[in-house]
């Protein structure tokens, strides 16, 4: 199991054409899932985990506002999402996103044309990484591991860091 976030998801299998798609995963849900909804988590301020600081430009140990929803089809969670978002966005271009409440984030990131999307991060994670245990409480039973996949998304400079985790039951969608 690597440690490190990789640049290509050549090694996912099933899972490639989930990770690579550089499109609007809420679109592509609302397109499969015919009962898609989000349900926000938490939101608030807290510590991002180690391997974010570096992806967002911050110092270590910097508190940024973190957001976690489920994005489910009915009740059937899909997929887990964590997204990061510098105070110093907040004052300014993203302030409006503490404000989505239940609604999806990828809606505001894409209709924005002003909003650059970086490249995709993918990696495997497991029992140790606290993106993997945020996901399988959700489950009724937690597979060995999972895949995730992250990007940075920028909007007058400022950064924000959004990580999504496929569960299981996104492969039954067709």
């Amino acid at each position: 199991m690597t440690t490190e976030w990789l640049a290509s998801a050549w090694l996912a299998g099933p899972w490639r054409h989930w990770l690579t798609d550089h499109g609007s995963l809420t679109r592509r849900l609302r397109r499969l899932a015919p009962a898609f909804r989000v349900r926000r988590l938490v939101q608030g301020t807290a510590m991002p985990h180690r391997d974010e600081y570096a992806a967002l430009g911050l110092a270590p140990g910097r508190n940024a506002v973190i957001r976690e929803v489920l994005l489910l089809n009915a009740d059937t969670p899909l997929v887990f999402a964590h997204s990061v978002i510098p105070f110093s966005g907040l004052v300014g271009p993203w302030a409006a996103l503490t404000g989505l409440g239940n609604r999806p984030l990828g809606e505001a990131l894409f209709s924005n044309p002003r909003v650059g999307r970086h490249a995709l991060e993918y990696k495997r994670v497991d029992r140790r990484h606290p993106l993997y245990r945020g996901a399988v409480r959700h489950l009724a039973e937690a597979p060995r591991a999972l895949w995730a996949r992250r990007s940075r998304f920028t909007l007058e400079d400022h950064p924000i860091l959004v990580t999504e985790v496929f569960l299981p039951t996104t492969l039954l969608l067709r």
